[in-house]
């Protein structure tokens, strides 16, 4: 099975610290709309259509942004052109200030069933330094709505280890999630990405660097407040309760092969070949009307296919798959990631368990640098 990701670029405003692909002008979405619908109707050779789709994500940018005659033209190009399996997860990201009554009703009845809320924080000084488009007092009344409105499946965003957050307003932040029985949290370390607003105010000295001891010290935190109210940590930075894990990203995870539309959109055959389109929405417009799909790829080597297959396992609950490893690359390549995974056992940071590496609870800390230290 396969799964479908959705690029929408438009934000109402430029968050400080985001790097994603995105136009604060929404000038030419119309255009640009069109355009998508128009590449997801283009016969494509990277794309198996036989392939059943498991999950459709709608991400940004702001899908939210997107009108309901839109929305539905996309999906009913998705309908006209895939395999939709019957109950498959259709994510949609939403801000909070553009959830109300009215919205989630037509997002229900266009057949989105889950959704994906950036709310970051509840608190005011936070959210102004961050630059969101919404206020504290909408991140709270949306999930009142979203509750509502019947949707059982949807998932919150927080980020922690920035400047202003302090470790009680952390504590706060999940209580909140907590209290309202948001079913997944997804939670991100605030990092500095090049050329964004974040990265400029930290070298003008206007803001403060990233503290990476606090940020350790606050990901603690997190782990021991999801663990005490029933969330399984199930990947590094994705908690949910029993029953809701995010199909769409596990996909990812698990090295299924996905198809990607939009600007900046990327693809993966499950296999060897990435593919991603081009992350301008100008010249992406002009080389659709051309009928002509914008896009790099690159074909992984098999030393680059082990070492992926090694970082994304490792994030996961599960680990590392031995069995699956040997089947994908065999068991001489096997027993050198194995023999390689020695060291950080014998300091606690790997386990093996029934033919999987695993991190320890203090492995999470380091699962990036222990990831690199395991590749070919």
């Amino acid at each position: 099975m396969a799964g479908i990701y959705i690029h929408i670029p438009f934000c109402k405003q430029a968050c400080t610290y985001c790097n994603f692909h995105f136009s604060t002008s929404l000038q030419h979405k119309d255009n640009l709309i069109q355009s998508l619908i128009q590449e997801i109707n283009e016969p494509n050779s990277f794309i198996d259509y036989e392939e059943s789709i498991d999950t459709i994500y709608f991400g940004g940018g702001t899908p939210s942004l997107l009108s309901k005659d839109q929305l539905e033209k996309i999906l009913d190009a998705l309908s006209a052109n895939f395999k939709i399996n019957y109950g498959a997860e259709i994510t949609f990201e939403a801000n909070p200030d553009d959830i109300n009554p009215e919205s989630l009703d037509y997002w229900k009845n266009t057949g989105i069933n889950r959704l994906s809320v950036g709310i970051q924080s509840f608190d005011p000084e936070e959210l102004k330094w961050m630059n969101r488009a919404h206020r504290a007092k909408e991140a709270m009344s949306c999930l009142h709505n979203i509750r509502d409105a019947g949707f059982q499946n949807f998932s919150v965003d927080l980020i922690y280890g920035s400047p202003l957050l302090q470790d009680d307003q952390l504590i706060e932040n999940c209580r909140v999630l907590f209290q309202q029985q948001v079913p997944h949290i997804s939670c991100y370390a605030l990092t500095v990405e090049p050329k964004t607003a974040l990265s400029h105010l930290i070298s003008a000295h206007k803001t403060e660097d990233i503290n990476t001891n606090k940020q350790a010290d606050q990901f603690e935190i997190l782990l021991s407040q999801m663990k005490e109210n029933g969330y399984e940590q199930y990947e590094i930075s994705n908690f949910c309760v029993p029953g809701f894990r995010s199909k769409h990203n596990s996909s990812y995870w698990q090295g299924k092969p996905y198809w990607g539309f939009g600007p900046a959109a990327h693809s993966f055959n499950g296999n060897n070949l990435r593919r991603w389109n081009i992350a301008n929405n100008a010249l992406y417009i002009k080389s659709i009307d051309k009928h002509i799909i914008p896009f790099e790829e690159e074909r992984l080597t098999t030393v680059q296919q082990m070492n992926e297959y090694i970082m994304i396992s490792l994030r996961t609950m599960e680990g590392i798959s031995l069995v699956g490893f040997i089947k994908r690359f065999g068991k001489e390549q096997s027993d050198k990631l194995l023999k390689n995974t020695t060291c950080y056992v014998n300091e606690e940071l790997l386990t093996i368990q029934d033919m999987h590496v695993i991190l320890t609870a203090k492995g999470k800390f380091l699962g990036d640098g222990i990831a690199a230290g395991l590749f070919f």
